[in-house]
């Protein structure tokens, strides 16, 4: 179900577009101004915005521009008088989709809402298709040089044909999400939405709410209705990565799902049916964790229907140098250079057994580009715990080296700002984040930009 977000000062306005949207099948919550536009969007998650342009405090213009800033994927339609079509044309230009002028047929505005949507659907499939395509919006390809990988990929083109649920099992950073994104767009439900979460990084009172979604009211600060991730996985995959550490309350909502097919938001009386594939993954052994009782031995048979063992990359040297070589050709086109390893470097980088795996290989050539002065990869460029060939601490004054992946990412973050001279928009392009990102990771980890660049 679609979700449309109305704003307008005028209550019958409101009323009106309610009744007419909702008869039409629409999700539709209306407020009367756009004060607290940042909360509703982060709440309701609508996929449409219809806001009137002369209102106060807030405009429509005040609107859209609140919208695309902390939403952007969202669609705004701004409606207006006959007098005030000007307007609204600029407010396109500012990124609205249309506009609707006051006062309007039924159906005009019920077609203008179905094209917004067709358009959203037809942006989200080319971004779908662009991921298949381009390296930049993945992690890493699936590299099937070693026999290992070779059987994985034949195992994923069976399962994908399939309706089954699938339990991904492996090591930290052995590409269990790729593998999942795999399945979902060779699946029958490629077309639809591959939603994706880590139940470990959401604290238990809020996952909940994360998942089955929850209505106006259900607890303190649910000022609007929202849908959860299993509505938005709907004809599509929800992959629920690091599944062990989920919750025995969580557990059993989950195995009702599995079963019954439907959801229950939070706060709700009444169930929704659901079409969604549940792809699970995890690094812990779910048997033990069965044998010890803290995972229920019902849900472990419901997900374990197919499984998938993801093998470590010291299990499967022989993908080591296309990863190299894939993670370079990235790296270079990141960074407009022509990077390449030296025999040296590379027999270093194969010799190595990878605790972090393909994270851990993907962080080092990250971390050598940004501290090499040219584009060939020396082995003085690779970190120290590959070049001693162990797992090691480096050196604890100036630019060090890391020791853990947050360390890595700091130290990386640090070097970037160095070689770019404090320009925080290069780094940012170099480092392929968001200028918004890279100043939350620069506060998180006490990096401050100090005069000439120097962090």
């Amino acid at each position: 179900m679609s979700s449309i977000l109305i704003v307008d000062d005028q209550p019958g306005m409101r009323r009106t577009l309610e009744i007419l949207l909702r008869k039409e099948g629409f999700e539709a919550v209306s407020v009367e101004s756009g004060e607290h536009i940042v909360e509703l969007l982060r709440e309701f998650k609508p996929e449409v915005v219809i806001t009137d342009l002369k209102m106060e405090p807030l405009s429509g213009i005040d609107v859209l521009r609140e919208v695309k800033k902390h939403a952007p994927e969202t669609i705004v339609m701004i409606m207006t008088a006959y007098g005030t079509i000007d307007s609204a044309v600029e407010a396109m230009r500012l990124g609205a989709f249309d506009y609707i002028t006051k006062p309007f047929k039924n159906n005009e505005i019920v077609l203008k809402v179905k094209k917004a949507l067709e358009r959203n659907a037809l942006v989200s499939e080319v971004q779908r298709l662009r991921r298949d395509v381009d390296p930049i919006f993945g992690a890493h390809p699936l590299v099937a040089e070693s026999p290992a990988m070779k059987a994985i990929l034949e195992q994923v083109k069976k399962i994908a044909t399939t309706p089954l649920t699938v339990l991904i099992t492996g090591e930290t950073g052995t590409g269990k999400t790729q593998i999942a994104k795999a399945i979902h767009y060779n699946s029958p439900r490629a077309r639809g939405q591959f939603v994706s979460i880590n139940v470990a990084a959401v604290p238990e009172p809020l996952l909940e709410s994360e998942l089955f979604g929850h209505e106006k009211g259900a607890f303190t600060g649910a000022i609007h209705s929202r849908k959860g991730l299993f509505e938005e996985a709907h004809h599509g995959t929800l992959f629920l990565d690091e599944i062990g550490t989920l919750s025995a309350n969580l557990q059993s909502k989950l195995m009702g799902v599995l079963q019954e097919r439907e959801i229950r938001r939070v706060g709700a009386n009444r169930a929704i049916p659901i079409d969604v594939r549940i792809i699970a993954a995890t690094n812990s052994d779910l048997e033990e964790a069965v044998v010890r009782g803290e995972f229920r031995r019902d849900l472990f048979y419901r997900l374990n229907v197919a499984r998938i063992r993801m093998p470590p990359l010291r299990e499967r040297r022989e993908d080591i140098v296309p990863l190299v070589r894939w993670f370079l050709s990235v790296l270079s086109q990141r960074m407009g250079k022509n990077y390449h390893i030296t025999s040296e470097a590379l027999d270093l980088l194969l010799k190595y057994d990878y605790p972090g795996n393909i994270r851990e290989l993907q962080n080092a050539l990250e971390w050598a580009t940004a501290v090499a002065s040219g584009p060939a990869l020396e082995p003085e460029n690779l970190p120290e715990s590959i070049r001693l060939g162990r797992p090691a601490p480096g050196p604890s004054a100036g630019i060090h080296e890391p020791r853990t992946l947050d360390e890595h990412e700091k130290q990386l973050i640090i070097a970037t700002i160095a070689r770019c001279r404090g320009n925080l928009a290069e780094v940012a392009k170099v480092l392929n984040i968001g200028r918004t990102t890279l100043w939350r990771k620069m506060r998180d980890y006490g990096i401050e930009k100090k005069p000439h660049g120097r962090p």
